[in-house]
């Protein structure tokens, strides 16, 4: 059977976050988010990221700032930065394999970790959770963003899908679609990653981290 993975990135964002978390209610659906510093400091940012943990969700660190892709700077300090104190503000709410999301526009590459990042989170026993499946749901028209993911999925076992709170929430009716059509077609939604999707496990490297690091 093929299988989904739905996560969203950027959060939380206002009431767009929470909207998201009443159809994922109601559908009964798991998901996982990564969350952006910037965003969690914002009124209400860590109440809906309690809800979303208190209902069974898995909140991942997304960065600070959502800045340059770390494989693009050359700074020692910017890991501990960036990764370190983002963990710091997620506190008990991050998972206990401590997900961690690199930033990149949604290309794959090794403009998404340094080697300098990588050390960190090996030496910090982070997840690297990347993804297979973006849509491009900033990309007009964004409401194409379900037939763009499902034609991805057509040719995939595993699916791990990145849309964005902030931009799914204002055409939410789009996210039932897409759950619709998953249904549909018989496609179990897990809350689980695809192994391809990670290039470390609880620090440790996989065969898919080359793809995604500066070389040494």
């Amino acid at each position: 059977m093929q299988r989904v993975t739905i996560s969203f990135d950027n959060g939380p964002s206002g009431g767009h976050t929470a909207a998201i978390l009443d159809l994922l209610a109601q559908r009964r659906v798991p998901a996982s988010f990564f969350v952006v510093g910037e965003e969690l400091d914002k009124p209400d940012g860590r109440r809906c990221l309690e809800r979303a943990k208190a209902e069974g969700h898995w909140i991942g660190n997304h960065t600070l700032t959502h800045g340059e892709p770390l494989g693009t700077v050359d700074d020692p300090g910017r890991p501990a930065r960036e990764i370190g104190a983002m963990q710091d503000r997620i506190g008990d709410l991050a998972h206990p394999d401590r997900f961690f999301r690199p930033n990149g526009g949604g290309t794959m590459g090794q403009h998404l970790l340094s080697r300098a990042a990588v050390d960190y989170l090996a030496e910090g026993r982070y997840t690297v959770v990347t993804w297979n499946n973006v849509p491009g749901d900033w990309i007009e028209p964004q409401r194409e963003w379900v037939d763009r993911a499902l034609a991805t999925m057509t040719d995939q076992e595993w699916s791990l899908l990145v849309i964005h709170d902030f931009l799914v929430a204002p055409m939410l009716p789009t996210l039932d679609r897409f759950l619709d059509e998953v249904a549909a077609r018989n496609v179990a939604v897990v809350q689980e990653f695809p192994a391809d999707c990670l290039p470390m496990v609880r620090g440790e490297a996989t065969d898919r981290l080359p793809l995604v690091s500066m070389p040494a």
